[in-house]
Protein backbone atom coordinates (compact mmCIF):
# COMPACT_ATOMS: atom_id res chain seq x y z
CA UNK A 1 0.00 0.00 0.00
CA UNK A 2 1.05 3.62 -0.79
CA UNK A 3 0.94 6.20 1.96
CA UNK A 4 0.64 8.92 -0.66
CA UNK A 5 -1.72 11.48 -0.07
CA UNK A 6 -4.14 12.51 -2.96
CA UNK A 7 -4.07 16.03 -4.22
CA UNK A 8 -6.43 18.62 -4.03
CA UNK A 9 -5.54 18.93 -7.87
CA UNK A 10 -6.21 15.39 -8.66
CA UNK A 11 -10.29 15.92 -7.44
CA UNK A 12 -12.62 16.24 -10.41
CA UNK A 13 -15.56 18.59 -10.09
CA UNK A 14 -18.60 16.18 -9.82
CA UNK A 15 -21.46 17.29 -12.89
CA UNK A 16 -24.93 18.40 -11.50
CA UNK A 17 -28.07 16.98 -13.06
CA UNK A 18 -30.15 19.27 -15.07
CA UNK A 19 -32.21 22.05 -13.05
CA UNK A 20 -35.35 20.06 -12.66
CA UNK A 21 -38.33 22.14 -14.89
CA UNK A 22 -41.13 23.97 -13.17
CA UNK A 23 -43.44 23.80 -15.90
CA UNK A 24 -46.15 21.37 -15.89
CA UNK A 25 -44.97 17.97 -18.29
CA UNK A 26 -48.60 16.42 -18.96
CA UNK A 27 -51.72 17.63 -20.30
CA UNK A 28 -53.85 17.80 -16.57
CA UNK A 29 -52.00 20.90 -15.26
CA UNK A 30 -52.25 23.01 -18.24
CA UNK A 31 -55.99 22.11 -18.11
CA UNK A 32 -56.36 22.91 -14.21
CA UNK A 33 -54.09 25.97 -15.17
CA UNK A 34 -56.93 27.14 -18.13
CA UNK A 35 -59.79 26.65 -15.49
CA UNK A 36 -58.17 28.50 -12.73
CA UNK A 37 -57.30 31.91 -14.84
CA UNK A 38 -60.78 31.17 -16.48
CA UNK A 39 -62.39 31.29 -12.76
CA UNK A 40 -60.10 34.01 -11.68
CA UNK A 41 -61.66 36.04 -14.52
CA UNK A 42 -64.85 35.37 -14.36
CA UNK A 43 -64.81 36.33 -10.63
CA UNK A 44 -63.03 39.03 -11.58
CA UNK A 45 -65.51 40.16 -13.90
CA UNK A 46 -68.46 39.70 -11.57
CA UNK A 47 -66.77 41.76 -8.78
CA UNK A 48 -66.53 44.43 -11.25
CA UNK A 49 -69.92 44.30 -12.78
CA UNK A 50 -71.31 44.07 -9.04
CA UNK A 51 -68.96 47.22 -8.48
CA UNK A 52 -70.42 48.89 -11.57
CA UNK A 53 -74.02 47.68 -10.18
CA UNK A 54 -73.78 49.51 -7.11
CA UNK A 55 -72.57 52.88 -7.83
CA UNK A 56 -75.91 54.56 -7.09
CA UNK A 57 -75.55 52.92 -3.66
CA UNK A 58 -72.21 54.48 -3.00
CA UNK A 59 -73.09 57.75 -4.63
CA UNK A 60 -75.94 58.23 -2.36
CA UNK A 61 -73.95 57.62 0.54
CA UNK A 62 -71.78 60.16 -0.39
CA UNK A 63 -74.60 62.76 -0.75
CA UNK A 64 -76.13 61.26 2.59
CA UNK A 65 -72.85 62.01 4.28
CA UNK A 66 -72.59 65.17 3.15
CA UNK A 67 -76.23 65.85 3.67
CA UNK A 68 -75.96 64.64 7.48
CA UNK A 69 -72.61 67.04 7.58
CA UNK A 70 -74.55 69.95 6.50
CA UNK A 71 -74.53 73.39 8.38
CA UNK A 72 -78.48 73.36 7.67
CA UNK A 73 -80.51 70.45 9.12
CA UNK A 74 -83.48 72.01 7.36
CA UNK A 75 -82.31 71.59 4.23
CA UNK A 76 -80.67 69.02 5.04
CA UNK A 77 -83.71 67.19 6.20
CA UNK A 78 -85.61 68.65 3.56
CA UNK A 79 -83.22 66.49 0.72
CA UNK A 80 -83.53 63.27 2.38
CA UNK A 81 -87.21 62.12 0.79
CA UNK A 82 -85.53 63.17 -2.53
CA UNK A 83 -82.24 60.95 -2.45
CA UNK A 84 -84.05 58.06 -1.18
CA UNK A 85 -86.59 58.90 -4.27
CA UNK A 86 -83.63 58.84 -6.49
CA UNK A 87 -81.82 55.39 -5.13
CA UNK A 88 -85.19 53.98 -5.92
CA UNK A 89 -85.35 54.99 -9.27
CA UNK A 90 -81.76 54.18 -10.10
CA UNK A 91 -81.99 50.67 -8.63
CA UNK A 92 -81.50 48.01 -11.34
CA UNK A 93 -84.32 47.05 -13.33
CA UNK A 94 -85.08 43.25 -12.70
CA UNK A 95 -86.33 41.20 -15.34
CA UNK A 96 -88.52 38.16 -15.38
CA UNK A 97 -86.54 35.05 -15.55
CA UNK A 98 -86.71 32.83 -18.73
CA UNK A 99 -88.66 36.32 -20.87
CA UNK A 100 -85.77 36.57 -23.46
CA UNK A 101 -86.37 32.25 -23.80
CA UNK A 102 -90.45 32.71 -23.83
CA UNK A 103 -90.08 34.84 -26.82
CA UNK A 104 -88.13 32.86 -28.72
CA UNK A 105 -90.43 29.89 -28.43
CA UNK A 106 -92.49 29.19 -31.20
CA UNK A 107 -96.33 30.36 -31.27
CA UNK A 108 -97.82 26.86 -32.09
CA UNK A 109 -95.95 25.10 -29.56
CA UNK A 110 -98.32 23.22 -27.43
CA UNK A 111 -96.39 24.03 -24.09
CA UNK A 112 -96.27 27.75 -24.38
CA UNK A 113 -98.67 29.13 -21.69
CA UNK A 114 -100.85 31.60 -22.51
CA UNK A 115 -100.29 34.08 -19.69
CA UNK A 116 -97.62 36.69 -19.70
CA UNK A 117 -94.75 35.80 -17.06
CA UNK A 118 -95.32 38.49 -14.06
CA UNK A 119 -93.06 41.36 -13.96
CA UNK A 120 -91.57 42.44 -10.21
CA UNK A 121 -92.59 45.96 -12.23
CA UNK A 122 -96.57 45.08 -12.15
CA UNK A 123 -96.98 45.26 -8.47
CA UNK A 124 -95.64 49.23 -9.11
CA UNK A 125 -96.41 49.85 -12.59
CA UNK A 126 -95.45 53.07 -12.72
CA UNK A 127 -92.26 52.55 -10.74
CA UNK A 128 -91.10 54.03 -7.89
CA UNK A 129 -91.08 57.44 -8.94
CA UNK A 130 -94.73 57.69 -8.85
CA UNK A 131 -95.29 55.63 -5.39
CA UNK A 132 -96.58 57.87 -2.55
CA UNK A 133 -97.91 57.08 1.03
CA UNK A 134 -98.85 53.51 1.63
CA UNK A 135 -97.10 52.20 -1.97
CA UNK A 136 -94.25 53.59 -0.78
CA UNK A 137 -93.69 52.53 2.51
CA UNK A 138 -94.70 48.78 0.92
CA UNK A 139 -91.85 49.12 -1.83
CA UNK A 140 -89.11 51.19 1.07
CA UNK A 141 -90.12 47.75 2.89
CA UNK A 142 -90.11 44.98 0.17
CA UNK A 143 -86.37 46.06 -0.66
CA UNK A 144 -85.23 46.33 3.18
CA UNK A 145 -83.41 43.47 4.62
CA UNK A 146 -85.10 44.37 8.27
CA UNK A 147 -88.54 45.91 9.27
CA UNK A 148 -89.04 49.99 8.96
CA UNK A 149 -90.95 51.97 11.15
CA UNK A 150 -94.68 51.61 10.05
CA UNK A 151 -94.87 55.87 9.27
CA UNK A 152 -91.24 55.72 7.55
CA UNK A 153 -92.57 57.01 4.57
CA UNK A 154 -95.32 59.14 6.17
CA UNK A 155 -92.24 61.19 7.95
CA UNK A 156 -90.54 60.73 4.65
CA UNK A 157 -93.51 62.95 3.01
CA UNK A 158 -93.41 65.23 5.98
CA UNK A 159 -89.78 65.96 5.42
CA UNK A 160 -90.56 66.93 2.20
CA UNK A 161 -93.99 69.10 2.46
CA UNK A 162 -93.66 70.42 5.93
CA UNK A 163 -92.98 73.70 6.95
CA UNK A 164 -89.61 74.90 8.26
CA UNK A 165 -90.45 75.45 11.59
CA UNK A 166 -91.89 72.07 11.64
CA UNK A 167 -88.37 70.68 10.17
CA UNK A 168 -86.53 72.88 12.69
CA UNK A 169 -88.85 71.77 16.04
CA UNK A 170 -87.75 68.09 15.00
CA UNK A 171 -85.79 66.48 18.15
CA UNK A 172 -82.06 65.42 17.28
CA UNK A 173 -82.69 61.92 18.19
CA UNK A 174 -85.59 61.78 15.42
CA UNK A 175 -82.61 63.80 12.98
CA UNK A 176 -80.07 61.37 13.89
CA UNK A 177 -83.56 58.16 13.36
CA UNK A 178 -84.28 59.15 10.00
CA UNK A 179 -80.73 59.53 9.11
CA UNK A 180 -79.71 56.23 10.53
CA UNK A 181 -82.42 54.88 8.66
CA UNK A 182 -81.84 56.02 5.56
CA UNK A 183 -78.43 55.00 5.40
CA UNK A 184 -79.28 51.88 6.46
CA UNK A 185 -81.61 51.28 3.83
CA UNK A 186 -79.23 52.70 0.94
CA UNK A 187 -76.55 50.30 2.00
CA UNK A 188 -78.41 46.87 2.82
CA UNK A 189 -81.53 47.66 0.15
CA UNK A 190 -81.79 44.05 -2.09
CA UNK A 191 -82.23 44.64 -5.69
CA UNK A 192 -83.90 41.49 -7.57
CA UNK A 193 -81.34 40.28 -9.84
Amino acid sequence: MSNAIPSIDQLKELSLPAPVSYVPQTWGWWVLLALLIGAALVIGARRYWHWRQNRYRREALVRLAELQNNGDPVAALRQLPELLKRVALSMPKPSPVGASLLAKWPSHSKHRSTASLPSPADSFPQGPAALSKDKWQVFLQQHSPQQLPVDFAQQLAQLAYASDATLAALPEQQRQQLFALSKTWVEQHHVAA
